[in-house]
């Protein structure tokens, strides 16, 4: 039996996915969610193969839910928006639903899945990386052991390169997040948030001075006693974005 998760805020909606699996009796949906919570919590304890997922929900969106999952299912979504780069998401998930869907348009997506039966974790992951949803420009949501915590930006104090991961650094201390540097250099607001070092993007709003070092090195200074290397570029592109 193939299991399956509906998450969307909308019971009309879930309930027209139901409709259309009815005559799949081979997929069993073993949970409907309302937001990315519930999402997180069924998916950890159902491990379905497929999950059908809407995009704008309460407290957290359908991206940020599936960054934290560390092994996503295969994900058909569906929305009512079409802003998030079509074609993008026709690349790397398994289909884009724009509802109001069809039943027709809805068997073509299943059916594409069913062909390859494979979830390819590597894709999603692509995709959770090229399109960030204008609030994940204001939040980073984190996940610290079964609780999930959202972030507002203005608290982080700054972000740091760690292997395959990144180090949220707050003033509860850091949260590991599976993204890369480039990702919150292109999605932090430029003005605010600076790339002064290829494994340290900063917070302006936490500096407090610019100390040279031996040569023509330069360290930044936080509020919290913290202190960043600049790079010749970084220490360039922050004197320009502090004017001076």
């Amino acid at each position: 039996m193939i299991k399956t998760i509906l998450i969307d805020d909308e019971p009309l909606a879930r309930s027209m996915v139901k409709e259309y699996l009815q005559p799949h009796t081979e997929i069993d949906i073993v949970a409907e969610c309302n937001d990315g919570f519930e999402g997180v919590k069924a998916i950890g304890q159902h491990k379905p193969d497929l999950i059908f997922l809407d995009i704008q929900m309460p407290k957290i969106n359908g991206f940020e839910m599936l960054e934290l999952l560390e092994n996503p299912p295969a994900v058909i979504f569906t929305t009512a928006f079409d802003e998030y780069a079509i074609k993008a998401f026709e690349a790397h998930a398994i289909d884009y639903l724009l509802k109001p869907f069809s039943k027709e348009r809805f068997d073509k997506a299943l059916q594409k899945w069913m062909s390859s039966r494979v979830a390819d974790t590597k894709n999603t992951s692509a995709l959770i990386e090229t399109i960030a949803p204008p609030e994940e420009r204001q939040r980073i949501v984190v996940k610290k052991g079964a609780n999930i915590v959202i972030v507002p930006v203005h608290a982080v104090y700054y972000i740091e390169a760690f292997d395959d991961y990144v180090k949220i650094h707050t003033k509860e201390g850091f949260y590991l997040k599976k993204k890369t540097m480039s990702h919150y250099e292109q999605t932090l607001d430029a003005a605010s948030f600076v790339r002064v070092h290829r494994s340290y993007l900063l917070n302006v709003q936490e500096l407090t001075k610019i100390e040279p070092l031996e040569k023509d090195n330069h360290v930044a200074l936080l509020k919290n006693g913290t202190r960043i290397p600049l790079s010749q570029s970084g220490y360039t592109k922050l004197k320009s974005v502090l004017g001076i």
